[in-house]
Protein backbone atom coordinates (compact mmCIF):
# COMPACT_ATOMS: atom_id res chain seq x y z
CA UNK A 1 0.00 0.00 0.00
CA UNK A 2 1.28 3.54 -0.55
CA UNK A 3 1.81 6.10 1.64
CA UNK A 4 -1.20 8.19 2.48
CA UNK A 5 -0.30 11.73 4.00
CA UNK A 6 -2.84 13.25 6.31
CA UNK A 7 -4.17 16.84 6.11
CA UNK A 8 -1.68 18.15 9.16
CA UNK A 9 1.29 17.03 7.30
CA UNK A 10 0.51 18.66 4.01
CA UNK A 11 -0.48 21.79 5.82
CA UNK A 12 2.47 21.97 7.61
CA UNK A 13 4.28 21.04 4.17
CA UNK A 14 2.36 24.18 2.72
CA UNK A 15 3.44 25.97 4.85
CA UNK A 16 7.12 25.53 4.66
CA UNK A 17 6.65 25.94 1.32
CA UNK A 18 4.99 29.49 1.78
CA UNK A 19 7.64 30.73 3.83
CA UNK A 20 10.45 29.48 1.82
CA UNK A 21 8.64 31.64 -0.43
CA UNK A 22 8.32 34.54 1.56
CA UNK A 23 12.28 34.82 2.39
CA UNK A 24 12.93 34.19 -0.92
CA UNK A 25 11.14 36.89 -2.37
CA UNK A 26 12.48 39.03 0.52
CA UNK A 27 16.14 38.21 -0.16
CA UNK A 28 15.69 38.27 -3.85
CA UNK A 29 13.86 42.37 -3.19
CA UNK A 30 16.79 43.29 -1.27
CA UNK A 31 19.59 41.75 -3.40
CA UNK A 32 17.86 44.20 -6.19
CA UNK A 33 17.52 47.13 -3.64
CA UNK A 34 21.67 46.75 -3.05
CA UNK A 35 21.77 46.38 -6.41
CA UNK A 36 19.73 49.68 -7.88
CA UNK A 37 20.01 52.02 -4.77
CA UNK A 38 22.10 55.25 -4.88
CA UNK A 39 25.04 55.75 -3.04
CA UNK A 40 25.38 56.29 0.65
CA UNK A 41 26.91 59.21 1.99
CA UNK A 42 29.94 57.57 2.85
CA UNK A 43 30.68 55.74 -0.28
CA UNK A 44 30.19 59.48 -1.82
CA UNK A 45 32.74 61.04 0.46
CA UNK A 46 35.17 58.27 -0.39
CA UNK A 47 34.31 58.36 -4.12
CA UNK A 48 35.18 62.37 -4.17
CA UNK A 49 38.42 61.97 -1.96
CA UNK A 50 39.49 59.31 -4.54
CA UNK A 51 38.44 61.87 -7.63
CA UNK A 52 40.23 64.47 -5.42
CA UNK A 53 43.71 62.53 -5.14
CA UNK A 54 43.66 61.66 -8.42
CA UNK A 55 43.39 65.31 -9.49
CA UNK A 56 47.75 66.00 -9.86
CA UNK A 57 47.41 62.86 -13.20
CA UNK A 58 43.72 63.70 -14.57
CA UNK A 59 43.42 67.52 -14.73
CA UNK A 60 45.53 69.86 -17.63
CA UNK A 61 48.55 71.26 -15.59
CA UNK A 62 47.17 74.41 -16.81
CA UNK A 63 43.84 73.89 -14.86
CA UNK A 64 46.19 73.38 -11.09
CA UNK A 65 48.14 75.99 -12.23
CA UNK A 66 45.93 79.08 -13.74
CA UNK A 67 47.68 81.96 -16.28
CA UNK A 68 47.42 84.19 -13.06
CA UNK A 69 47.23 83.87 -8.75
CA UNK A 70 45.68 86.49 -6.57
CA UNK A 71 47.55 87.58 -4.00
CA UNK A 72 48.44 90.29 -1.08
CA UNK A 73 51.16 92.62 -1.50
CA UNK A 74 53.02 93.82 1.71
CA UNK A 75 50.98 97.35 1.17
CA UNK A 76 48.34 94.66 1.60
CA UNK A 77 46.95 95.63 -2.31
CA UNK A 78 45.61 92.81 -4.32
CA UNK A 79 47.91 92.02 -7.14
CA UNK A 80 48.19 89.04 -9.52
CA UNK A 81 51.08 87.06 -9.81
CA UNK A 82 51.51 85.78 -13.51
CA UNK A 83 52.88 81.97 -14.75
CA UNK A 84 55.83 82.18 -16.54
CA UNK A 85 55.83 78.30 -17.21
CA UNK A 86 55.00 74.70 -16.41
CA UNK A 87 57.50 71.97 -15.70
CA UNK A 88 56.91 68.62 -18.39
CA UNK A 89 58.41 66.59 -15.66
CA UNK A 90 56.72 65.05 -12.47
CA UNK A 91 58.83 62.66 -11.00
CA UNK A 92 59.25 63.32 -7.18
CA UNK A 93 63.11 62.71 -7.04
CA UNK A 94 64.00 65.31 -9.68
CA UNK A 95 61.21 68.07 -8.27
CA UNK A 96 63.18 68.29 -5.14
CA UNK A 97 67.00 68.32 -3.60
CA UNK A 98 68.84 65.04 -3.63
CA UNK A 99 69.64 65.06 0.08
CA UNK A 100 65.67 64.60 0.90
CA UNK A 101 64.65 62.80 -2.73
CA UNK A 102 64.75 59.59 -1.06
CA UNK A 103 62.71 60.39 1.97
CA UNK A 104 60.33 61.88 -0.37
CA UNK A 105 59.57 58.92 -2.57
CA UNK A 106 59.97 56.46 1.42
CA UNK A 107 56.92 58.77 2.51
CA UNK A 108 54.63 57.96 -0.60
CA UNK A 109 55.31 60.85 -2.66
CA UNK A 110 53.41 59.68 -6.20
CA UNK A 111 54.40 62.96 -8.22
CA UNK A 112 55.38 66.72 -7.92
CA UNK A 113 54.30 69.31 -10.73
CA UNK A 114 56.19 72.44 -10.89
CA UNK A 115 55.30 75.75 -11.71
CA UNK A 116 56.98 79.12 -12.09
CA UNK A 117 55.40 82.55 -11.05
CA UNK A 118 56.84 86.33 -11.68
CA UNK A 119 55.28 88.94 -9.15
CA UNK A 120 53.18 91.95 -10.16
CA UNK A 121 56.14 94.28 -9.61
CA UNK A 122 58.51 92.01 -11.81
CA UNK A 123 60.77 91.22 -9.13
CA UNK A 124 60.13 88.00 -7.52
CA UNK A 125 60.23 84.64 -8.75
CA UNK A 126 58.07 81.86 -7.38
CA UNK A 127 58.09 78.35 -8.51
CA UNK A 128 55.50 76.51 -6.79
CA UNK A 129 55.57 72.71 -6.25
CA UNK A 130 52.49 70.54 -5.86
CA UNK A 131 53.65 66.95 -4.46
CA UNK A 132 50.84 64.07 -5.02
CA UNK A 133 50.68 61.68 -1.83
CA UNK A 134 47.62 58.84 -1.47
CA UNK A 135 45.99 60.86 0.74
CA UNK A 136 46.12 63.12 3.60
CA UNK A 137 48.22 61.20 6.22
CA UNK A 138 50.72 60.87 4.22
CA UNK A 139 50.92 64.29 2.47
CA UNK A 140 51.13 65.67 6.24
CA UNK A 141 53.70 62.70 7.32
CA UNK A 142 56.25 64.30 4.51
CA UNK A 143 56.56 68.07 5.89
CA UNK A 144 58.77 66.82 8.77
CA UNK A 145 61.08 66.28 5.79
CA UNK A 146 61.75 69.98 5.46
CA UNK A 147 63.74 72.20 7.29
CA UNK A 148 61.35 73.38 10.14
CA UNK A 149 62.64 77.01 10.09
CA UNK A 150 61.62 77.97 6.58
CA UNK A 151 65.49 77.67 4.69
CA UNK A 152 64.57 77.37 1.33
CA UNK A 153 67.43 73.83 1.19
CA UNK A 154 67.02 71.50 1.16
CA UNK A 155 63.74 71.62 -0.40
CA UNK A 156 61.95 72.35 -3.96
CA UNK A 157 64.08 72.70 -6.57
CA UNK A 158 63.76 76.34 -8.23
CA UNK A 159 62.28 76.02 -12.16
CA UNK A 160 63.75 78.65 -14.63
CA UNK A 161 63.21 79.33 -18.19
CA UNK A 162 65.46 80.04 -20.16
CA UNK A 163 65.01 83.07 -22.34
CA UNK A 164 62.48 84.82 -20.14
CA UNK A 165 63.41 87.18 -16.72
CA UNK A 166 63.43 83.96 -14.55
CA UNK A 167 66.48 82.28 -16.19
CA UNK A 168 68.75 83.89 -13.51
CA UNK A 169 66.89 81.67 -10.90
CA UNK A 170 68.72 78.59 -9.32
CA UNK A 171 69.57 76.81 -6.54
CA UNK A 172 71.57 79.58 -5.23
CA UNK A 173 68.75 82.01 -5.40
CA UNK A 174 66.08 80.61 -3.32
CA UNK A 175 65.31 82.75 -0.64
CA UNK A 176 62.14 81.50 1.04
CA UNK A 177 60.42 78.59 1.43
CA UNK A 178 56.87 77.19 2.35
CA UNK A 179 54.76 74.42 2.89
CA UNK A 180 51.04 73.78 3.62
CA UNK A 181 48.61 70.92 2.64
CA UNK A 182 46.11 70.59 1.16
CA UNK A 183 43.84 66.91 0.77
CA UNK A 184 46.27 64.38 -0.48
CA UNK A 185 48.65 66.99 -1.89
CA UNK A 186 51.46 68.87 -0.19
CA UNK A 187 51.95 72.47 -1.31
CA UNK A 188 55.15 73.74 -1.56
CA UNK A 189 56.98 76.94 -2.82
CA UNK A 190 60.39 78.65 -3.47
CA UNK A 191 60.96 82.04 -4.75
CA UNK A 192 63.93 84.35 -5.12
CA UNK A 193 64.51 87.79 -6.78
CA UNK A 194 65.27 87.83 -10.81
CA UNK A 195 68.45 88.94 -10.54
CA UNK A 196 69.80 85.95 -9.24
CA UNK A 197 71.48 86.83 -6.06
CA UNK A 198 72.62 84.45 -3.94
CA UNK A 199 70.66 84.52 -0.42
CA UNK A 200 74.23 84.85 1.41
CA UNK A 201 74.55 88.06 -0.52
CA UNK A 202 71.36 89.80 0.77
CA UNK A 203 72.06 89.91 4.53
CA UNK A 204 69.31 90.74 6.24
CA UNK A 205 66.12 90.33 4.59
CA UNK A 206 62.20 91.63 5.09
CA UNK A 207 60.04 89.31 6.33
CA UNK A 208 57.15 90.18 4.74
CA UNK A 209 59.55 90.33 1.58
CA UNK A 210 58.11 86.64 0.42
CA UNK A 211 55.35 86.40 2.63
CA UNK A 212 52.67 86.46 -0.73
CA UNK A 213 53.92 83.02 -1.71
CA UNK A 214 51.52 81.94 1.14
CA UNK A 215 48.60 82.87 -0.61
CA UNK A 216 49.74 81.65 -4.02
CA UNK A 217 50.50 78.24 -2.56
CA UNK A 218 47.14 78.33 -0.79
CA UNK A 219 45.24 79.44 -3.88
CA UNK A 220 46.72 76.27 -5.78
CA UNK A 221 45.77 73.82 -2.58
CA UNK A 222 42.02 75.49 -3.02
CA UNK A 223 41.81 74.75 -6.49
CA UNK A 224 43.24 70.93 -5.73
CA UNK A 225 40.55 70.44 -3.26
CA UNK A 226 37.70 71.89 -4.63
CA UNK A 227 34.21 70.27 -3.53
CA UNK A 228 32.65 68.83 -6.96
CA UNK A 229 29.56 67.08 -7.26
CA UNK A 230 29.87 63.38 -7.70
CA UNK A 231 29.15 62.00 -11.41
CA UNK A 232 28.74 58.37 -10.92
CA UNK A 233 29.18 57.64 -14.17
CA UNK A 234 31.83 59.47 -15.07
CA UNK A 235 35.22 57.22 -15.68
CA UNK A 236 36.49 59.65 -12.90
CA UNK A 237 34.35 58.71 -10.54
CA UNK A 238 33.98 55.17 -8.33
CA UNK A 239 31.05 55.22 -6.59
Amino acid sequence: MGETRTWPAVAVASAITLVCAIVGGIAASAAVAELTRGPSAAELREAQAAETALRWERWPAGRIFPATLAYTSEQGARESARRVGISTRTDCRGAVDAAIAGQMTAAGCRAILRATYLDALQGIVVTIGVAAFPDELKARSAIPIFPGDGSPAPGLRALAFPGTVTDRFTASGRQSLTLRTAGPYLVMTTAGQVDGRPARALGEQRETMFSFTADLAEEVGAILTAPASPDCAAKEWQC
